[in-house]
């Protein structure tokens, strides 16, 4: 049974390297402050950060580097709103990614919003995707505070690798490369230092 489980699990991978199979991933990271007026504070203070997209490249040079853009394609600053677009690029030579923001969503105690990949502002309608996963994909990243513990999370859902035409494009064989060559493990550690960094630890 053991081995049959072993089996399946290189099977699946290997079709998540193909971009034959889908994959949900969560991350997240919680800090827990002393009483509720430190936990308020904290959370607003994580709310900024959450928002302020652009100073997420300031994370570490071995992350990725972000700038929000506006539906025309222009750069902005500012809270993401739907319809934006965020450019995302990840060190080493790899092509840059873009993401489209789907919802936004802020009250009292949760803040979040959700992207999904998508073609390079401003371009003419075309069925490739700019971004090494392929449209299906969303993630979203979320604030929240429950009593005094505030917690931030990267949740991402229908994840494939971005290598079939027509949505590869000319990037099929890089983003394949990228799948083969740890994206996995790129990912966790990406996604890790963000949701660290947002809840100020």
């Amino acid at each position: 049974m053991k081995s049959k489980t072993l089996i399946d699990q290189i099977q699946y991978e290997a079709k998540l390297a193909q971009g034959d199979e889908t994959k949900n991933v969560s991350y997240a990271s919680q800090n827990t402050l002393p009483n509720e007026l430190a936990a308020r504070e904290a959370f607003d203070q994580s709310v900024k950060k959450l928002l302020d997209v652009n100073a997420w490249s300031t994370l570490s040079s071995l992350t990725a580097d972000f700038q929000v853009y506006d539906s025309a394609g222009q750069p902005k600053t500012g809270s993401p709103q739907p319809n934006d677009y965020i450019n995302v690029v990840l060190p080493g030579p790899v092509p840059e990614n873009w993401v489209r923001v789907t919802h936004t969503s802020l009250d009292d105690n949760r803040a979040e919003f959700t992207v999904q990949p998508s073609q390079k502002p401003g371009e003419t309608e075309t069925d490739e995707v700019a971004h090494f996963f392929r449209s299906e994909a969303r993630s979203t990243f979320r604030i929240e505070l429950s009593g005094t513990t505030i917690t931030a999370s990267e949740i991402g859902q229908q994840e494939s690798v971005n290598n079939q035409q027509p949505q590869a494009g000319d990037r099929a064989i890089i983003n394949t490369v990228f799948a083969d060559t740890g994206w996995l493990f790129y990912q966790q550690f990406q996604c890790k230092r963000l949701t660290d960094y947002l809840v100020h630890l």
